[in-house]
């Protein structure tokens, strides 16, 4: 029954969309703007997030980190995975590597050290790394800004573009090599810079040299099987949280004592940022469709006041206030379904473009740093189908709200001073 009665007012609705084209054109295309700005602004922003995330963890760091569970804050050299004894690494790694989520994993260790040359000396991070793993998990080390990765057993290491500038060091140039080692001893050899990598990140490129894993492991008395580090790549950075939260779970890892940490966890301040930038797009719709209400409701104020004389009539015949009401809100629905699918209309072939092929904005800004992260910023939109749903129903939620005033009004038209042209 109450499909019945609706069907009516709603074809009423249309009809009256053809009184005054001109003014219906004006507010619909002002709705279709409006509803355009959200989306688009909700996607580059997603786009921004998207590459934000991507940067900051695919960079150096990777989506997820498996440490001891000592191992952090203080990151001490006698705090490997496994304890004193070590564990195996390959197992470690299949073990990791059998979940469907993980894209790469390489393992890690670290050792703080001085690197000298001449007069010239750095203190800095050395990093053994498993070189043909971890340039399937990052990018810092492919491509190398010049010469190439170092090889194991050669005494060969890579260091950041800022620490060469600082020795005053270049490919084939030789440097020598200071750290602490784990049975008590001071290590230093003598090393040859292989190539320089550069980050864009100075601090990062100014205190850190990379060394084949197992040459850093025999430098500092490491035992083979200790290692201070697993980074772990995900095929979907977003899913990195659930990702983790399986890995320590599963009882190889979770038998021995590892923390599995995501990047969120890993860089609170980024990820506090970007849910912070999630809730600029309520302030988007509220503000936008804000606006857009105002437009809308001079619009029904003007089309019920040239109209009230029909009101009058309708009301002389028997038609219920509600009737009134509800052929003005149909009327106004209709119009946000028009100013959607217009709006939906000029959307959809940017949103595409920029997706598929976005735009640098590096001549305009730079390399942007923020928070461990290295950002060219782009003109590239991302998908956020719940935001877009909520643009969706903002956009007739506005319309409907903006003509209720307008439509109660409408109701209120005395019949009898209004045909009698009082």
């Amino acid at each position: 029954m109450a499909t019945t009665n609706a069907s009516p007012w709603w074809r009423i609705g249309w009809r009256n969309l053809g009184r005054n084209r001109k003014r219906t054109t004006l507010t619909a295309l002002g709705l279709a703007i409006g509803y355009f700005a959200v989306v688009f602004m909700i996607g580059w922003g997603e786009g921004m997030v998207a590459d934000l995330i991507e940067n900051a963890t695919s960079l150096v760091s990777g989506q997820i980190e498996l440490h001891d569970a000592g191992y952090r804050p203080e990151r001490s050299l006698y705090d490997t995975i496994g304890g004193r004894e070590g564990t195996d690494v390959e197992a470690l790694l299949l073990t990791i590597v059998a979940e469907p989520s993980v894209a790469a994993a390489a393992p890690r260790a670290y050792a703080s050290g001085l690197v000298s040359s001449g007069a010239a000396t750095s203190a800095g991070v050395l990093m053994g790394v498993d070189p043909g793993r971890e340039i399937a998990l990052t990018r810092f080390l492919d491509p190398l800004a010049a010469g190439r990765l170092p090889a194991a057993g050669e005494y060969e290491l890579v260091v950041g573009e800022e620490m060469s500038r600082q020795l005053a060091v270049g490919v084939n140039d030789e440097v020598v090599v200071v750290a602490s080692a784990a049975d008590g001893s001071m290590a230093n050899d003598l090393y040859t810079v292989s190539g320089i990598f550069r980050t864009g990140l100075i601090e990062f490129d100014a205190g850190t040299a990379v060394v084949p894993l197992a040459d850093l492991q025999n430098f500092v008395a490491l035992d083979p099987g200790r290692i201070h580090e697993v980074a772990i790549a995900t095929a979907d950075p977003s899913a990195a949280d659930a990702t983790a939260e399986y890995l320590a779970t599963v009882p190889d890892i979770a038998d021995r004592g590892i923390v599995v940490a995501p990047w969120t966890e890993l860089n609170p301040v980024l990820s506090g940022y970007l849910a912070l930038a999630d809730s600029v797009y309520w302030i988007f719709i509220v503000i936008i469709f804000g606006v857009a209400c105002l437009g809308v409701a001079n619009t029904m104020l003007m089309a019920t006041f040239e109209r009230r004389r029909e009101f009058a009539v309708m009301l002389a015949l028997g038609a219920k206030p509600w009737s009134v009401v509800g052929s003005v809100l149909y009327e106004a629905l209709a119009i946000g379904t028009l100013s959607l699918a217009v709006g939906a209309a000029f959307a959809a072939p940017p949103m595409l473009w920029f997706y598929m092929t976005p735009v640098s904005l590096d001549w305009l800004f730079g390399d942007v740093t923020l928070e461990g992260a290295l950002l060219t910023p782009r003109l590239r939109v991302g998908t956020n189908v719940p935001a877009w749903s909520w643009a969706t129903i903002g956009l007739l939620v506005t319309a409907v709200v903006a003509a209720f005033y307008p439509a109660v009004r409408a109701a209120r038209v005395p019949p009898a001073d209004t045909l009698s042209g009082l």
